[in-house]
């Protein structure tokens, strides 16, 4: 393969992982430098969320739901992409990751940023610990109780955590135990106040996963004392060890995170499954790629579980402060704060006391834009589908499911209605495989028919196809949708999906339906496809046809301009071939929540590019593309990202948008987010995360974008 630019792209295809080497243009130009490293660029898009939770302008309570997202966004980069890092050193220095330095340099970057960002962190934590004690709010550590509450927390621990724990005298165990990943661990020094015996280590796992992590205290009226359940265990270290005679005790949490990439080969049968659940098996003992500790740690005992556990000063040692897995912060308790006005989703006009969904979408197409508008639109169709005696069949894709989905209650319902049901279920969903493992049991009990995927290959498009047969006419309705069938996750990601009946899209549909279901997945189903751009057939290519085409106006004079948004960019060929559009004096916009690997600013090109990103209530999660088109515009919503695993290894499709008021909706919409100037940050050469400034009014995105869709509802 070659850039736009004549560079040799070679790739090497792994599970989950691409590689690529960069060969040298005469120049002395390499594609690389062009761009910015993806995991330093994606460093600092976390480094946006730790702003959020710094915000003082945020609601308390969302700033502690902020330090939770960071930590948890944290937790999976270690587990992905640091652990592909690790991977990748074993191809030497000959070996590139894409876009990146060698990996080892790109792991010491990585190390020195998350230091700097974990005291950015401490700072956060101690300022917000400061605005709870405000508000009335303390969380009160094991030697900060009062007597009643200290009974309160024995009984606690009596009833509840007791039978929860199994304390570990590490030293006595001739294999050190496998930490688990998700779990934070009080590693504890026992010893006498007399020292009249050698001082020995133990281990206890911090049960979060059966008690809630935030225990409310008995407390004074008009305030709120809160226990975190380490601390409750720390408070009862003596009526747990006092057995072996010790009586003086310092115990500090620490945690492991783990190598989370599952090794699956290239088989799609019933060997995946099984391949399946013994890489979740797999996974709980994966390599250790980050530990992070109290740095008041007893240093001997820091320096026995390094020793026990094979690591060394170079595998990501984190020394953080008192509190670990701030990830469950984002479940922090609610109720002890002012209640919080959230704007309420609402149904889409023309669904308004509709007695039928399908009826309005024979009609019409219809846009919807989540969580703006309600999800219950989505399952009011299929559930509508699943009573309809007209209705032969539904096929539909499915990535993350919601844990008690009404989607797939609704499915299942048209089963035993009589209707042909296909669900195409990625199991290779990260971090949902074994959800969707438990699924794949339920529906196929159930009777659906269920696909699995196909080889080295993700199934990521969101696609729906209801067909209906009314005499002997067949009428088909259906949705491409930007983001997951999910309706827990429509309430905060903000997707975009398009109800439609126009058949040149559904055809397109049934034949990405035909090709996921053929035995030999043949591309040449896809070939077929002339409205949708589908991945891996074509979507690159239509997206650098369109770029070209807008190029050309710009050497021609004439007005040419794109916009796009994604949640990362980092597509080699694609971002060559924007410089290559700002060179030529194209209008480039960007909306780009997470990594972008492309520079925005060039003295060589005629007009740089303006690209932010927007962390805000909502998660941006939608994907457009605009082209001027010389004044006729493309506008498509799409399932991917511009990056090498969603063009070449995913099944993705992109929509166009025919429908000229639904085509406008989305270009105003877009226009209000470059507009931005409150939750909008500038992503600049330097990735400094600086605030957007521009005007005098201020904008607040999401919030002008529900006013100005909440105004069409009455308007």
């Amino acid at each position: 393969m070659r850039l736009p630019n004549g560079e040799k792209l070679d790739t090497i295809t792994m599970p989950e992982v691409t590689i690529q080497k960069n060969t040298t243009t005469k120049k002395g130009l390499t594609e690389k430098k062009k761009m910015i490293a993806r995991d330093i660029s994606w460093l600092s898009f976390n480094a946006r969320v730790l702003q959020e939770a710094a915000d003082k302008t945020v609601p308390l309570h969302e700033r502690i739901r902020f330090l939770g997202i960071f930590s948890n966004n944290l937790d999976e980069f270690f587990r992905v992409r640091v652990a592909t890092l690790k991977r990748m050193m074993s191809f030497g220095k000959a070996g590139k990751m894409h876009l990146e330095e060698n990996p080892d340099k790109i792991l010491d970057e990585i190390q020195a940023r998350v230091i700097e960002q974990q005291r950015e962190f401490d700072l956060v934590w101690k300022d917000i610990a400061e605005e709870l004690e405000a508000q009335h709010i303390f969380m009160r550590t094991e030697k900060q109780l009062n007597r009643e509450q200290q009974k309160f927390v024995l009984n606690y621990f009596n009833e509840q955590v007791r039978t929860n724990i199994i304390p570990l005298m590490i030293e006595s165990i001739q294999q050190f135990p496998i930490l688990r990943d998700k779990s934070i661990y009080l590693a504890i020094v026992l010893a006498r106040q007399d020292n009249s015996v050698r001082q020995k280590f133990a281990l206890i796992e911090i049960p979060t996963t059966v008690l809630p992590r935030f225990i409310i205290l008995p407390s004074k009226p008009g305030e709120h004392d809160i226990i975190l359940l380490e601390d409750l265990v720390r408070f009862c270290l003596p009526n747990i060890f006092s057995y072996f005679g010790y009586d003086k005790f310092t115990a500090h949490i620490i945690k492991v995170t783990r190598d989370a990439e599952l090794d699956i080969d290239n088989d799609i049968s019933d060997s995946l499954i099984h391949q399946i659940e013994k890489g979740l098996k797999d996974r709980r003992k994966g390599k250790p790629v980050r530990f992070v500790y109290d740095k008041d740690i007893d240093p001997l005992l820091l320096e026995y579980l390094m020793r026990r556990q094979g690591l060394s000063g170079k595998d990501n040692l984190i020394p953080g402060a008192r509190i670990h897995n701030f990830k469950d912060f984002m479940d922090f308790p609610e109720s002890i704060f002012p209640p919080h006005l959230h704007r309420k989703t609402f149904t889409h006009p023309l669904f308004v006391n509709a007695p039928s969904v399908m009826h309005v979408i024979q009609q019409q197409d219809v846009m919807l834009h989540f969580p703006y508008h309600s999800f219950d639109t989505i399952i009011d169709l299929l559930r509508e589908a699943a009573i309809d005696p007209n209705v032969s069949s539904i096929k539909i894709t499915a990535y993350r499911l919601a844990r008690n989905s009404k989607i797939v209650n609704a499915l299942v319902n048209a089963v035993r209605n009589g209707k042909h049901v296909t669900v195409v279920l990625e199991l290779r969903a990260r971090f949902d495989e074994a959800a969707n493992l438990d699924w794949k049991s339920r529906l196929e009990e159930e009777g659906v028919k269920v696909l699995l995927g196909i080889p080295n290959m993700k199934i990521h498009a969101k696609l729906c196809v209801i067909k209906k047969r009314i005499g002997t006419k067949t009428l088909q309705c259906g949705f491409v949708s930007t983001g997951n069938l999910n309706e827990k996750t429509a309430r905060v990601y903000g997707d975009h999906c398009l109800l439609t009946t126009n058949r040149a899209i559904i055809a397109d549909m049934n034949r990405i339906f035909s090709y996921l279901e053929s035995p030999r997945h043949d591309i040449k189903i896809l070939e077929g496809c002339k409205t949708l751009p589908v991945s891996p057939y074509n979507m690159r290519d239509t997206f650098l046809r369109l770029i070209d085409r807008e190029i050309k106006n710009a050497k021609h004079k004439k007005k040419a301009a794109i916009t796009i948004k994604m949640n990362s960019l980092s597509d080699a060929a694609l971002i060559a071939k924007l410089y290559e559009a700002a060179k030529a004096g194209v209008d480039v916009k960007m909306v780009i929540r997470g990594i972008c690997c492309a520079y925005t600013e060039n003295k060589k090109w005629k007009k740089n590019i303006t690209a932010v990103s927007i962390v805000d209530e909502y998660l941006e999660h939608a994907r457009v593309f605009i082209f001027h088109h010389g004044g006729q515009e493309k506008v498509f919503i799409a399932s991917c990202d511009w990056m090498i695993r969603n063009l070449d290894h995913r099944v993705e499709a992109a929509a166009p948008i025919t429908d000229p008021a639904i085509r406008q909706e989305l270009i105003d919409i877009m226009n209000i987010q470059l507009s931005g100037n409150v939750k909008a940050r500038v992503l600049d050469n330097e990735q400094k995360n600086e605030y957007r400034k521009d005007g005098d009014k201020k904008i607040r995105t999401q919030i002008e974008i529900y006013k100005y869709l909440h105004e069409k509802q009455y308007h």
